[in-house]
């Protein structure tokens, strides 16, 4: 890792901790991506984290505070835009079809993308909307 890389995951940290101490997986290399998605039968929820504005005061807060209803995915996992490339480019293979969007976030079952919500979905709105979004894709796949 050059000077620039650990630079910017030191300043990331806190970032990738808003998730990952919510219980969310770091998928971190292509590999783990892969490893993940291949063998994964059940619903999880899969945060594309940004260091956007809207990914600290929406999608990250929605993420977390969505874990306290009674329904929620078995899995949750996370890539880092911008951060780890590859990986990110990998998940979105996995989201075929939808543009790449950063934040964004998609509930996955068995490898198949069954709700999305890109960063239309995120920005210019209110973590109470997409808390409903999260909550409404739950009680459905999960």
């Amino acid at each position: 890792m050059n000077a620039y890389e650990e630079y910017m995951r030191e300043i990331t940290q806190s970032m990738r901790n808003e998730l990952t101490n919510a219980g969310f997986e770091e998928l971190a290399t292509p590999e783990e991506v892969d490893q993940f998605m291949s063998t994964n039968e059940e619903s999880a929820l899969v945060v594309v984290n940004s260091v956007c504005g809207c990914a600290a005061g929406l999608a990250r807060p929605a993420a977390v505070q969505s874990l306290n209803g009674e329904k929620k995915p078995a899995k949750l996992v996370t890539v880092f835009a911008g951060q780890d490339r590859e990986a990110t480019s990998k998940m979105r293979e996995y989201l075929e079809g939808l543009e790449p969007s950063s934040p964004s976030m998609a509930i996955v079952k068995g490898g198949e993308v069954k709700h999305f919500i890109p960063r239309e979905q995120i920005e210019g709105h209110e973590v109470e909307d997409i808390l409903n979004q999260l909550t409404n894709a739950y009680a459905e796949f999960c």
